[in-house]
């Protein structure tokens, strides 16, 4: 695929604000017309860029969740036990390899402070774990 052009940054964008938003309303907002977007939703469908649309609701619950990333660095080749460890814990939602200075990336979802900690006690005593950083996330401003 070929990079996407500045339209595509901008519609993608505004989809990500609203991606129920109708052709119409995003040529106005892009100053383009309603076939121009039609053609770049669907060539950006079609190369795998856009891969759905979805409705996103608000958990009431949500607001007392904490929610955080944490960095995780593996002690020489104990990344299969740690991360077959780690699989094993419901507040990691996502976990990810990396490189750099960690090797690898959790995202964590609990339910309060408590299971926070906890949870935090938990990953630092997997056998391989040798240091941590994670950082709590405040607010989501682009989705």
């Amino acid at each position: 695929m070929t990079p996407l052009s500045e339209l595509d940054r901008r519609l993608i964008a505004e989809l990500r604000k609203d991606g129920r938003a109708p052709v119409s309303t995003l040529a106005q907002k892009l100053g383009v017309s309603r076939a121009t977007v039609s053609k770049a939703i669907e060539r950006l469908t079609a190369a795998g860029v856009i891969v759905g649309f979805t409705v996103r609701i608000r958990d009431p619950a949500q607001n007392e969740q904490v929610c955080a990333i944490s960095f995780i660095e593996v002690e020489g080749y104990t990344t299969d036990h740690v991360i077959s460890s780690l699989r094993g814990f419901p507040e990691i939602t996502k976990l990810h390899t990396t490189n750099g200075g960690w090797d690898l990336v959790a995202e964590i979802v609990c339910d309060d402070l408590a299971a926070f900690d906890d949870l935090l006690r938990r990953v630092r005593s997997i056998r391989g774990v040798v240091n941590s950083e994670t950082s709590l996330l405040l607010s989501s401003v682009v989705r």
